[in-house]
């Protein structure tokens, strides 16, 4: 049920208060801060729109009319209420800002994010505000995005190509798309790079459908090839990197994953880097976040400003 258009803020009924336990306009004025002229505008405004006389003024003081005791009595039951509410409302922006859920695809998860965290807590000891708690959520770009979108994360960290258009971001890094193939694999080889169109026509082991991965080569792909050229079919399709990894490692055929995700395996020549032409896979690293153009004040514009800060926001 809607308030009628007569039912007064809670500011009004404060005054009210004050001026039942004062005895005067010129006392509630001065226990509300505020000038006599306001206090007594206040209860003529509130009178009027109450259609009730509530105070009457006399010049020894004012009193509550036999209406305005009433009124007054209702109104204490209901700025307690208030009251209530205003600090629980308090204690949950406190909580929003102690705690942080940010929702990030994998390869931000697992190999650029622990290093932001731990960077930005080891600034606190130089004089930096201390940074809160977060809450992490490792998923698909297109996860993250709608997790972001329906309020289940305060801050989101996607690879794909695409940036929501409901969406705000800002460029936290960049990576490059390797072509990965096992030592044994006729690729591993060859005297020449791989072509667009050969890694087009092959059967991959792929991430799943929505991975900032996935799409980031779909895309690429597709700027390199036209938008008619159909790719073909992956191999495997599965939801982590970790997963794909271990099913090139198996044998199941090539797969393309962040160079970052392959690093240890590269080092330790369990996979082999394919050279490609005719391909830019280099991709865009993206925070995302609601509300306004620039990042939220608190732990999302901290967190932001300090990866945009450190060096490896640049090299990722």
């Amino acid at each position: 049920m809607a308030l009628s258009s007569r039912m007064p803020d809670l500011r009004a009924m404060e005054v009210l208060l004050a001026v039942a336990r004062t005895g005067s306009l010129n006392a509630a004025a001065r226990e509300l801060d505020v000038s006599q002229q306001a206090v007594s505008a206040r209860v003529s405004s509130m009178e009027a729109q109450t259609g009730v006389q509530l105070v009457v003024r006399t010049p020894h003081g004012s009193a509550l009319t036999p209406a305005g005791v009433v009124a007054a009595a209702w109104a204490s039951r209901l700025l307690q209420v208030a009251e209530e509410v205003d600090l629980g409302l308090a204690a949950l922006r406190q909580d929003r800002r102690a705690r942080l859920r940010v929702s990030a695809s994998l390869t931000i998860a697992e190999l650029l994010l622990p290093g932001w965290l731990v960077s930005q807590q080891a600034a606190v000891r130089t004089g930096a505000p201390r940074p809160a708690e977060v809450v992490l959520t490792a998923a698909n770009s297109d996860t993250v995005i709608e997790q972001v979108r329906h309020d289940q994360a305060d801050l989101g960290f996607i690879e794909g190509p695409d940036t929501p258009r409901d969406l705000r971001s800002r460029v936290v890094g960049h990576d490059t798309l390797a072509v990965l193939v096992r030592q044994d694999h006729p690729w591993a080889r060859r005297r020449t790079p791989v072509t667009a169109a050969e890694l087009n026509a092959t059967a991959l082991v792929s991430r799943e459908p929505g991975s900032g991965t996935r799409d980031a080569l779909a895309a690429a792909l597709r700027t390199a090839l036209g938008a008619d050229v159909a790719q073909a079919a992956p191999v495997l399709s599965l939801s982590t990197t970790a997963a794909v990894r271990a099913a090139v490692l198996a044998g199941a055929g090539p797969a393309v994953l962040s160079e970052l995700a392959a690093a240890d395996d590269l080092a330790a020549q369990r996979l082999h880097r394919i050279p490609v032409v005719g391909i830019d896979l280099t991709r865009t690293l993206r925070a995302i976040w609601q509300g306004p153009r620039t990042p939220p004040a608190g732990a999302v514009r901290d967190l932001i400003t300090h990866i945009a800060a450190t060096a490896g926001a640049t090299r990722a």
